[in-house]
């Protein structure tokens, strides 16, 4: 483990060196290139860089640590999953004024979903809450909407992808600004047994403009055992904002190990995550448990 963590950590600092080195370089090294090759180029490079993350392992969202596929609910089905994450041992001091400090914290959120088309899902995280911290007790954080939009039928694929827009209401403690967002693409794709995830996700919490915005990614590896059965790796960061990545100390870094179970009636996530800079909590628990609520398709009346 030690080794791994140096090896990661050194590829951490060489992705921030090459960010800020790029942001002043960039544009001698490709002034002689067809504009056609160095998007080219810049594109491939880009993936690359993602796809070599994602293989190590998603800047967790505190209540809901999950990395997406392209999977939605069905047209006309409801389904409900509940989250639930502990600390054992995690960040001992805010990170605003006033905010939960995540050691010993249990949080969660239920998540509510609808299936409008065949590409898209509608969502509500209502509530956000916090059963217990050490200094705020039980408490209701806030909620979110969502809308998510994907390739339709994605599991049937080798190629999917989508985009998620996540908007927030947060009372004082849960975050420091009272709205926030989420704009999470989601690429990924299928081989035999294996499946490759990544979301680059960026937040924003509506002050900065666009160099304030933040780069919080999370990735997956999964290997499906069989049609029930999954084990998974996972990795969540947070670099902090595009104008000024946080020090390697600072930043978010987290690689998980995780399962899934397809049950008849009850599906199941749950795993665990190591820290490895201090910006990060030690270790993180997980459990998520959903299914669907109705059967039948069921869609609303509407006359015009």
């Amino acid at each position: 483990m030690r080794h791994f963590r140096r090896i990661h950590l050194c590829v951490l600092q060489w992705f921030q060196s090459w960010h800020i080195l790029e942001s002043r370089c960039s544009e001698s090294r490709l002034a002689g290139t067809p504009k056609r090759r160095r998007n080219t180029i810049i594109a491939a490079a880009l993936i690359g860089i993602a796809f070599a993350m994602a293989p190590l392992a998603v800047f967790a969202q505190t209540d809901e640590i999950q990395v997406y596929d392209a999977t939605i609910a069905r047209p006309g089905i409801f389904n409900v999953m509940v989250h639930s994450n502990f600390t054992p041992e995690g960040r001992k001091e805010p990170t605003f004024p006033g905010a939960i400090v995540a050691n010993h914290s249990f949080n969660g959120t239920w998540e509510w979903a609808y299936g409008v088309t065949p590409w898209m899902e509608q969502g509500l995280y209502m509530p956000v809450y916090t059963p217990y911290s050490t200094r705020h007790h039980g408490t209701i954080d806030g909620f979110k909407i969502r809308e998510l939009f994907v390739r339709p039928n994605a599991e049937q694929h080798k190629v999917f992808w989508g985009m998620n827009f996540e908007f927030s209401f947060n009372y004082p403690y849960w975050e420091s600004r009272t709205y926030s967002a989420e704009v999470r693409p989601i690429i990924g794709g299928y081989a035999g047994k294996w499946e490759l995830m990544y979301n680059p996700i960026v937040d924003t919490d509506y002050k900065g403009g666009l160099p304030g915005l933040e780069y919080n990614p999370s990735g997956r590896i999964v290997y499906n055992i069989n049609d029930k059965w999954d084990v998974a790796a996972e990795e969540y960061d947070g670099f902090g904002p595009f104008n000024n990545f946080d020090s390697l100390h600072d930043q978010f870094h987290e690689v998980w190990g995780a399962f899934d179970h397809n049950g008849k009636t009850w599906d199941i996530e749950a795993g665990a995550g190591v820290g490895l800079t201090a910006g990060s909590d030690k270790w993180t628990l997980k459990f998520m448990i959903s299914r669907d609520i109705n059967k039948k398709p069921w869609r609303p009346h509407i006359h015009f």
